[in-house]
């Protein structure tokens, strides 16, 4: 019988098959990898659309005319310098990557210290606010109130543009919008009534 005043080590070695199903966690890795990867890439768009807009400013036709493509504007008459609407469309674009950038660095720090490995930051000063509390519930809420602001930015960008659009599309994406609304209450909701039921199976 084991002595009470010497528990178990924690810390023993696992079997090998329990320890081979706990080393598979390291696959996931290489998609976090990836996601670094897609962040340079938001990061390098980000900087290209920032400079054509500097150039328009200045008075450049050929980066207002990328622009004008890139945003995809289309007006009654020619476009042959910037316009406010243009701008608008510009920096919501601009927002727009900044804010997947965001979900990017949520999913990536979050999802490996939640599902691989402990980063070991508490203490450090550029440590994330959110990070110290977070695990599954609260990442997947944090996500679903993310693509809301995502969706949030394309909607608008889509009204601010709505002469380019049909009917049927601005309203199947204001449905979307609305899905992705109810989805996360849902989400937050859920999340509540099981922090509530935990502690009281303590």
């Amino acid at each position: 019988m084991q002595d009470p005043n010497h528990p178990r080590n924690p810390r023993s070695p696992l079997r090998p098959l329990p320890g081979l199903i706990f080393a598979s966690r390291w696959l996931q890795l290489p998609l976090y990898l990836g996601l670094i990867a897609a962040q340079a890439v938001y990061v390098v768009h980000f900087l290209y659309e920032l400079l054509h807009l500097v150039e328009a400013a200045a008075g450049s036709k050929s980066a207002l005319n990328a622009l004008i493509t890139s945003i995809g504007y289309k007006a009654t008459l020619p476009v042959d310098s910037l316009n406010e609407t243009v701008i608008m469309l510009v920096v919501l674009a601009l927002i727009d990557v900044v804010m997947i950038s965001n979900l990017l660095i949520m999913v990536i720090v979050g999802g490996y210290e939640t599902f691989i490995s402990r980063m070991n930051l508490e203490g450090h000063p550029d440590q994330p606010e959110w990070l110290s509390h977070v695990n599954a519930s609260v990442l997947k809420v944090k996500l679903a109130t993310a693509i809301i602001g995502i969706s949030s930015i394309h909607l608008l960008k889509t009204f601010i543009n709505a002469d380019n659009y049909s009917d049927r599309v601005l309203i199947a994406q204001t449905a979307i919008h609305i899905t992705f609304l109810l989805s996360a209450m849902a989400i937050a909701y859920t999340d509540r009534i099981m922090s509530g039921i935990q502690p009281e199976r303590h």
